[in-house]
């Protein structure tokens, strides 16, 4: 075990990339290894009551290494990235408290950019009048309007998902564009060890494949079920077009083979649009083993 030692900037490692690249491992065994403890920056894992969903990290998974910002949220309500930033400050400070190394895991770049940037998110606050407008458009022409207004946000959104197409319009509005973390002030407030994982695409396919038949298998739809009886048809709907898809077997518009396929082709595209948000960070090394995030961490803690 390696301890930490005192730093004028707080040392932190963060592992990043697209779904179902090995980041949720390899983080645990670098936590096992660094006396680290690691900070979910995954905006599904933040939710109750979908765990197979979101794949999050069971109690046998973490290897007693503890784990924070996963299951803290009501999916009824909305976790923004302003209260993770906030709740993500208070923990790695507990972190350091207690002497150990926080490690940042997630492929939700925005949140991570955000978190170890030290940026501080605008409090732009709801606007009633214009969300009333928004809710009568589809994803589509919410999409097309966010485009417009800040392309470069419109290059990495989830196109699908209307809860972030409207927030983005609604800051785009009040701001002129949602302001990008940039990544090269990662140093100032923390030092930050970058690490990315990306396989190639053809492992990575098979990867999602088998985790799809296997979240199947373990009761995806079963927790799909109990979510929908929580919560309304269209908040369903807002977390995101996988919950869509979800709702269209649910509904018995797809059958579980339909829905199987479409699910595949939603995480290979949404693993597309994660590494176009991660390729602006040109301070993440891109590692190909375990091996080498082991040896590149140690290294980074003990220099």
């Amino acid at each position: 075990m390696i301890a930490v030692k005192n730093q004028s900037k707080q040392k932190i490692i963060a592992i990043v990339g697209p779904t179902a690249s090995g980041k949720t491992s390899c983080g645990i065994m670098l936590a096992k290894k660094l006396c680290g403890e690691i900070i979910s920056a995954d905006s599904r894992q933040l939710y109750r009551g979908m765990d197979i969903i979101a794949s999050t990290p069971t109690l046998k998974e973490m290897r007693g290494i503890p784990h924070h910002l996963i299951r803290v949220a009501n999916p009824k309500r909305q976790y923004s990235a302003g209260r993770f930033v906030r709740e993500g400050t208070r923990i790695i400070d507990d972190i350091v408290r207690r002497g150990n190394i926080p490690i940042v895991v997630g492929g939700t770049g925005f949140y991570a950019d955000a978190l170890l940037s030290g940026s501080m998110l605008p409090e732009v606050p709801p606007n009633k009048k214009l969300r009333t407008q928004l809710y009568k458009k589809s994803a589509a022409q919410l999409f097309a309007q966010l485009k417009r207004l800040d392309p470069r946000r419109a290059s990495d959104i989830d196109r699908k998902n209307p809860v972030r197409l409207i927030r983005a319009i609604e800051i785009a509005k009040a701001l002129g564009s949602v302001p990008a973390c940039d990544e090269t002030t990662a140093g100032q407030k923390f030092d930050v060890l970058w690490l990315g994982l990306f396989p190639s695409p053809e492992a990575h396919r098979r990867t999602i494949r088998a985790r799809i038949r296997a979240h199947l298998k373990q009761g995806m739809l079963a927790e799909a079920k109990r979510l929908r009886a929580q919560l309304s048809k269209k908040r369903y709907a807002e977390l995101g077009a996988e919950f869509d898809l979800l709702l269209q077997y649910l509904d018995a518009k797809i059958s579980k083979k339909e829905l199987a396929e479409k699910l595949e082709r939603w995480e290979f595209a949404y693993a597309k649009r994660q590494m176009r948000w991660l390729r602006r960070n040109k301070n993440i090394i891109w590692i190909t083993s375990k091996k080498e995030a082991s040896v590149r961490a140690k290294n980074f803690v003990s220099g």
